[in-house]
């Protein structure tokens, strides 16, 4: 198998791994919404905020130093293996530890109601499990293992996902006499009525468990290596790295961790800080529509940038794909925007949930820019200036900080997703200011911003024109939605043709 067929089969199989697990957490969103209120699905949403800043804190860039170092002329791969995992393990332990002694410090921080310890406890085995298969998972990524990593990845995905549907929705079913009665002298005695969300973090831990015997080969290949002395170049490269995640994680998760922190007491009249942050949660979720294309998307065009990076023509090449690719973005912005009220009744259960719907497009539209950003980013990939990516993360993560500050307490939720917004199009808007300098593509910039006005203005119109509910306004969203496309076919089609 030739070079590119290879890259471009693993690249397609790592891909699927990833892309199913985003999609079928998505898809998750219906079940705990139409089984928790959002008082209950806030605290989820919290914790797994705190859970991806410690997933960069537990891990610390070594995943990256690995892949480097092993790549070195002269490197002894399995003692760097056996290094880096003797590293890794011992801080897991560690931090593990510290975490589950201060459960109930931490959870009392977080202003939760007594009796959440066991979930403070439940996570950090979850991290720590989790960065223990990191290196392991590395491994079989240097090795080309390609199938076996999705492999284990995607059980992974079909335990929690089951685990989640048997606790959550199975169990409680059959106990309540719907079907299968002759079960319920069984499911009585695993199922606790009083878990609740619980079996959320529990389904977790059991699939990161399942996780770890399936990556036994791997560990079983381990053997501890306690030397600091070759470690120290190793940490001095992981550390930016750190810092890169941390910055990045910031712009994606930083709104829920402080919304409950400042927004005001009695802001949404009858719900709690912890109600509101799980309707923006569940919210949240249906804008990583966006995103889940936007991942699809870098998996398969991630190797063809790279291997265009050499043609003549590569900057128009390049100014091409951007276009397209925020012509269909623009598209499924529309299309889902427009019709949020058929997509809500998917996802959001509970009527409570949908009174945040209003928060939707504007998270599209800055999943969107994340999208573009990553296109644009193409140039200090190409001319090894990545330092740049770690300066314009930053300053995502600096506006991100203020703009919460400043905008929770005066919109609520609101003030998230505009502050994540401005954050996304911030970094869009200097990483093609820098690229301009460094590396000229020629993007059309001003017709593709014309056509993002066009689709925010399509998308205005649908939800505040005096439309009655019903069919005649499904019918006036859906004829909104297809003259959009069909505008853009007709404007765009001919050229797309030709090329």
């Amino acid at each position: 198998m030739s070079i590119a067929k290879r890259l471009a089969s693993q690249t397609a199989i790592y891909g699927l791994s990833s892309i199913v697990g985003r999609v079928l957490n998505t898809f998750l969103v219906p079940v705990y919404t139409a089984r928790f209120a959002a008082a209950e699905y806030g605290i989820v949403t919290g914790l797994y905020a705190y859970v991806a800043f410690l997933n960069v804190a537990f891990t610390y860039g070594m995943e990256t130093t690995y892949f480097r170092f092993a790549n070195r002329p002269g490197t002894d791969r399995h003692e760097l293996y056996d290094r880096v995992m003797t590293l890794l393990l011992l801080s897991s332990v560690v931090l593990t530890a510290v975490l589950a002694a201060l459960a109930r410090l931490l959870m009392s921080l977080l202003d939760l109601p007594p009796g959440h310890e066991r979930y403070a406890v439940w996570i950090a085995l979850i991290l720590g499990l989790d960065a223990v298969a990191a290196i392991p998972f590395a491994r079989l990524r240097l090795e080309n293992k390609a199938r076996k990593f999705a492999a284990i990845r995607l059980a992974n995905i079909a335990v929690n996902v089951g685990l989640n549907l048997f606790f959550i929705v199975l169990c409680p079913e059959v106990l309540a006499g719907k079907y299968l009665v002759g079960l319920q002298p069984l499911v009585a005695s695993i199922y606790n009525p009083t878990m609740g969300i619980g079996y959320i973090f529990l389904s977790n831990l059991a699939a990161s468990a399942c996780t770890l015997l399936l990556l036994g080969r791997e560990l079983l290949d381990f053997r501890f290596r306690l030397n600091l002395e070759p470690l120290r170049p190793m940490l001095q490269y992981a550390y930016p790295i750190l810092l890169m995640g941390l910055a990045g994680t910031v712009n994606e998760m930083l709104d829920r961790t402080i919304l409950p922190k400042w927004l005001p007491d009695g802001f949404y009249p009858g719900q709690s800080k912890q109600a509101a942050l799980g309707i923006y949660g569940a919210c949240y979720k249906i804008s990583v529509l966006m995103n889940l294309v936007i991942q699809a998307f870098k998996y398969a065009a991630e190797p063809f940038f790279f291997a265009q990076s050499t043609e003549k023509n590569s900057p128009r090449t390049f100014a091409l794909v951007l276009k397209w690719f925020t012509l269909c973005c623009a598209m499924l912005f529309v299309g889902v925007s427009v019709n949020l009220d058929i997509v809500a009744s998917v996802f959001l259960q509970r009527p409570e949930y949908l009174q945040g719907l209003a928060v939707v497009p504007v998270l599209l539209l800055a999943y969107l820019f994340l999208g573009v950003y990553w296109n644009l980013s193409v140039w200090f990939k190409l001319t090894d200036k990545t330092y740049y990516g770690t300066y314009l993360g930053f300053a995502g993560a600096v506006l991100t900080v203020v703009l919460n500050f400043l905008l929770i307490p005066l919109l609520g939720y609101m003030g998230s997703a505009i502050a994540t917004l401005a954050c996304y199009f911030m970094m869009a808007a200097l990483c093609w200011w820098l690229g301009e300098r460094h590396y000229p593509v020629p993007y059309p910039v001003g017709r593709l911003l014309t056509w993002l006005a066009v689709a925010v203005g399509v998308v205005a119109v649908s939800w505040w024109a005096p439309v009655a509910a019903g069919w005649a306004r499904y019918g006036f969203h859906a004829l909104l939605t297809l003259g959009f496309i069909g505008l853009v076919a007709a404007v765009e089609g001919r050229r797309l043709r030709t090329i």
